[in-house]
């Protein structure tokens, strides 16, 4: 499931649902087994204050169900990824890629969170991991 949730950037919500529908696949889940919620920086703000104590923007935030890392939860539903679109845009204006192609690298970042991932304490492991499926699907 795909909810859009801000409305300072126009999307195109089938061409944003196939990266979700690509990701699922390349990782080995069913696409509904999590949602992806676009929403404004502000919102991904209090979200991030709120569940991290980290007052501060951030781009992309995830949601497991299971606090057992690399377990699939019992209910088969992963969890969700929340990705500020404002944050995004900003991302890929900087970027030699489009906005399409940013927020399609965050929903990937986001969902290797579910599935248990950490680059905050992995030593690489998750930005390899990462940098493979973006070769698979064909987003490098």
């Amino acid at each position: 499931m795909l909810f859009n949730r801000q409305r300072c950037v126009r999307l195109s919500p089938s061409r944003l649902e196939k990266a979700r529908t690509a990701i699922a696949e390349v990782v080995g889940i069913s696409p509904d087994s999590f949602s992806v919620v676009l929403t404004r920086d502000a919102r991904i703000r209090e979200l991030n204050r709120r569940y991290r104590n980290r007052d501060a923007s951030t781009d992309v935030l995830s949601f497991p169900t299971s606090r057992k890392p690399r377990s699939k939860p019992r209910n088969g539903y992963w969890g969700d990824v929340v990705i500020s679109v404002e944050r995004a845009a900003q991302q890929a204006r900087r970027a030699p890629h489009g906005l399409y192609q940013e927020l399609s690298w965050l929903m990937l970042h986001g969902v290797l969170h579910l599935l248990g991932y950490d680059h905050e304490t992995d030593r690489g492991g998750m930005a390899r991991r990462e940098r493979r499926l973006r070769r698979r699907l064909g987003w490098e």
